[in-house]
């Protein structure tokens, strides 16, 4: 008995897992529903399928065991032993058929969800068989990868294979770990993986061989399977995965058998837990009236675990064949009961028996949420070619047969994120208490404030008032003063005897009478003018208190007004955001109408289209006119952008910090950039600098891509291509071809380079910023629409150097030859793709056509080129120009004649 290595290895594993890895996107979907088999006589499944969209109730969906066979290839031994046999198992792949040979003239026949031949590679076997279930997983449902089949029929190499000499070797295992690495994001998930064992009937942790009888615990009240006391490994990259599965495979079981040198003893049994975080929202708020309100709750934290279980079951095996004895034979019978214990429970589940013998073996306990429970299951039988093993061939597709009848019910596993959700509301309450305190202090001020400009006032009236008070007062007594004087003048006056003659008589009652009269209305006036003096100090009074209560008033009324400011200033913003949005969906509907046209459009003409409008598409990019009308008399929709959204808020939305409103107003920019009549009013909107913004500040895949983009459109026009250059354009569409791995990116990227090549005035400018570099450098890519794009920029350059050059405004060797582009132009003038080749034909002949760079074409092997297309190029005038460039040059044809080319 040895270990998987040869090397019997205990104790504690320890990892080191470095934190760097790349994150990339990985798509989660689920598998699309197939229809029924008609009702032939084959074979045939029951027609619930592994991917059924139909729901049972709200938290479960039916999903049954998918089932694929595949075939071993014949080894050395079955060659010479089976050298002119029949073969006794045909395959079908395009049928998904599998024909089992009885005899001579009769044979069965089964139909799978795959059937894979013997030249399957690795990575079609995973496609088909465990990347559905590695998405479901992903998306909160467990999953179960699982091998059956004869003892050296491949199964370990079907799953656990690291792919370390020939990567394309690589089995489930480590292809699932690196498509689950990619989809997760390491700040918020998290995955934990377990390798154990199943080796005679004791469940032993294969990373720590001192824990050898791990207990097996089931949940009561969910039927959850769980292995408490294994040893989890926390993952983070690639490279600490497969560590830890060299170490498992260094302690797995294996001895030579007489069916396989190192057959496995043990059912190996690998458990990854996924730990992801998302959100989920709230219904909306419902106002008091019963209308949804605009406002909706915050969104609720949620973890979904999702478990991923890979087992590489032990192959069943005959004891006469394998020639098991001593040790081995008891290890060959602990193997066959444990598989025959699994196939009763299958049978039982395919049957629906009313009991199903789950706890008959260790292997059923582990499997039981994998056959009959809640997990998405994949079951891949392997098969052999020689008819010396027909039995165990036919019994084990028969298993798969009758696991194929298996239906699960999935659930996703979802539970409230209390911690995470306390953890924000507590940064919430907190910032609330700050700004709280901020407000209370703001508010104390203010009352201070206003209760001393209150008291300054009042204190100023009641100044104003008392020195009027006194004016009145001292008025008051120089009135009384004089009027008493004037009364004593009169009375002393009055006093010498005075008499009348009356009638001609004295009379003495004349003068004193009249004064007497003139003293009692001085008196009254006096009287009169202190009632005036008390109602004046009355008055007073009355506006001290008025000037109170004005006071208390005012104060009311500021802070109401403040009330208002506030409310004011909320609905202001709330206002900004609904006008964004309305400005987005306005947009978005425009452009989704113009996108619908654009499309049928493409179908009337036969599907042909080209231009940056699309900015997904395939195609290079050349000049795209938009439609003038659509429909009955309609604008197109977008030339309607100007008028019915404004371009000046559509270039405002390209500094939203929403990403998604970001991504799609520079999409809008770049169609509105595709139509020439809009280029002038963008650039002068100051759209090109904004777009060259997003160049130099945003990581963003898609905001470059879409960027790059709208700037190749505005680089048709020739005097944005001189704004372009002066803004530092040519800089940072190089670093933009630099970071950029993405197809789309670089031709983008490369169409708008190509565009500046074609500009005379910008010939030194554009080499000497490294446009010339990041056209070569781009070439890594090797996809042909972005080589097209190369082609054309190299193309343009080498056409203006001639013109220049023509011209003697310039001398010396090609800038193209210099940067180095000579040998990449050379070695794709014969290129497959017409639109690279026509291209740097053009590029050879002008460059040829310049003497000084002769000797350079020569020794890079340029001429041959040049002499292939003056006689094979399709079309004639590029034909005649290298004629005349062969014929003008000295050094050409003293070089033609060395080699005896006839010419």
């Amino acid at each position: 008995m040895a270990s998987r290595n040869g090397v019997a290895q205990r104790g504690a594993v320890k990892l080191d897992r470095p934190v760097s890895f790349r994150t990339s996107s990985f798509k989660s979907r689920l598998p699309p529903s197939q229809s029924p088999g008609n009702g032939s006589a084959v074979r045939r499944s029951s027609p619930a399928l592994f991917g059924s969209a139909g729901s049972k109730d709200d938290h479960a969906v039916p999903g049954r065991v998918r089932v694929a066979v595949r075939l071993r290839p014949r080894n050395a031994e079955e060659m010479v032993a089976d050298a002119d046999f029949a073969d006794c198992v045909e395959l079908q792949p395009e049928l998904k058929r599998l024909k089992l040979r009885k005899n001579n003239w009769d044979l069965d026949t089964y139909e799978f969800d795959d059937v894979l031949t013997e030249f399957a590679s690795q990575k079609r076997v995973y496609e088909v068989v465990a990347k559905p279930v590695v998405e479901s997983v992903l998306d909160g449902y467990n999953g179960t990868v699982m091998a059956y089949g004869q003892t050296g029929t491949g199964k370990t190499f079907t799953l656990g294979r690291l792919g370390e000499e020939d990567t394309s070797d690589r089995g489930i295992m480590v292809r699932s770990m690196e498509d689950i690495l990619a989809d997760i994001s390491p700040e918020t998930d998290s995955i934990s993986v377990s390798y154990l064992q199943l080796y005679m009937e004791t469940l032993q942790d294969l990373l720590d061989t001192t824990n050898d009888n791990i207990p097996i615990v089931e949940d009561p009240r969910t039927g959850d399977v769980s292995v408490p006391g294994a040893t989890i490994v926390e993952i983070k990259d690639q490279h600490s995965f497969l560590e830890l599965l060299r170490c498992g495979e260094a302690h797995r079981i294996a001895a030579n058998t007489k069916l396989n040198t190192e057959s496995s003893r043990s059912h190996a049994i690998l458990m990854v837990q996924v730990k992801r975080s998302v959100l989920g929202r709230e219904d909306d708020v419902s106002s008091e009236n019963g209308d949804p309100s605009h406002l909706t709750k915050p969104f609720k934290p949620l973890v979904r675990k999702s478990k991923l279980v890979v087992v590489d079951l032990a192959g069943s095996e005959r004891i006469q064949k394998s020639g098991s004895e001593g040790h081995m034979l008891e290890e060959a019978k602990c193997i066959n009961l444990s598989l025959s214990a699994l196939g009763k429970c299958i049978n039982s589940l395919a049957e629906n028996s009313a009991h199903v013998p789950f706890r008959d073996s260790k292997l059923t306990r582990l499997l039981r949420d994998s056959f009959g429970g809640s997990a998405r299951t994949s079951l891949i039988v392997t098969i052999g070619p020689s008819p010396r093993h027909r039995g165990e061939t036919a019994s084990t597709i028969l298993f798969g047969q009758r696991a194929m009848k298996v239906e699960n019910m999935l659930k996703i596993k979802e539970e409230f994120d209390y911690k995470s959700l306390s953890r924000k509301l507590e940064i919430q309450v907190d910032k609330l208490i700050a700004e709280n305190e901020r407000q209370h202090k703001a508010f104390e001020d203010e009352v201070e404030r206003i209760n001393l400009e209150g008291q300054k006032r009042i204190s100023e009236v009641e100044r104003n008032f008392a020195d009027a008070l006194e004016k009145e007062r001292l008025k008051c007594q120089m009135d009384y003063m004089e009027a008493v004087k004037e009364l004593e003048e009169k009375l002393v006056s009055n006093q010498k005897p005075n008499h009348c003659l009356v009638d001609g008589k004295w009379n003495g009652e004349g003068p004193g009478l009249s004064v007497s009269k003139e003293a009692t209305e001085l008196q009254e006036l006096l009287e009169n003018e202190i009632d005036l003096r008390k109602m004046a100090e009355e008055e007073l009074k009355n506006l001290k208190g008025q000037l109170g209560l004005y006071t208390q008033s005012e104060a009311g009324g500021d802070a109401e007004i403040f009330k208002l400011h506030k409310l004011l200033e909320e609905e202001a913003q709330q206002k900004k955001k609904l006008e964004e949005e309305i400005i987005i969906l306005r947009s978005q509907l425009l452009q989704s109408n113009f996108e619908a046209e654009q499309m049928r459009r493409c179908l009337d003409r036969g599907g042909s289209g080209n231009g940056f409008t699309g900015l997904d598409s395939s195609m290079p990019p050349v000049r795209n006119s938009y439609p003038k009308d659509i429909g009955n008399g309609q604008k197109a929709p977008v030339s309607t952008l100007f008028e019915q959204v404004g371009l000046q808020k559509i270039l405002s939305l390209l500094e939203s910090e929403d990403a998604n409103v970001r991504i799609h107003a520079v999409k809008v920019v770049a169609n509105l950039a595709a139509e020439e009549a809009n280029q002038k009013r963008i650039v002068e909107a100051g759209g090109l600098t904004s777009l060259l913004m997003l160049l130099r500040s945003f990581e963003d895949e898609t905001v470059r891509r879409v960027a790059a983009g709208a700037i190749a459109n505005l680089a048709m026009n020739e005097a944005n291509q001189e704004l372009i250059m002066a803004q530092g354009g040519i800089s940072l569409l190089a670093t933009t071809a630099a970071d950029a791995d993405d197809a789309q990116t670089l031709r983008m990227v490369a169409g708008a380079i190509a565009n500046l090549c074609g500009n005379d005035k910008l010939q030194t400018k554009l080499r000497s910023e490294g446009g010339i570099k990041a056209l070569l450098g781009i070439v890594r890519c090797g996809h042909p629409d972005v080589l097209s794009q190369v082609a054309r920029g190299i193309a343009n350059f080498a056409k203006c150097e001639s013109r220049a050059c023509t011209q003697g405004m310039k001398s010396g060797r090609s800038l193209l030859i210099e940067d180095g582009a000579l040998p990449w132009i050379v070695q794709n003038a014969n290129d497959e793709a017409a639109p690279i080749r026509r291209h740097i034909e053009l590029a050879l002949c002008h460059l040829a056509q310049h003497e000084v760079n002769a000797k350079d074409m020569i020794s890079g092997g340029a001429l041959w080129e040049l002499v292939r297309i003056s006689r094979d190029c399709s079309r004639e005038d590029i034909r005649s120009l290298a004629h005349r460039t062969l014929n003008s040059s000295p050094t050409f044809r003293a070089e033609m004649r060395r080699l005896r080319i006839d010419y």
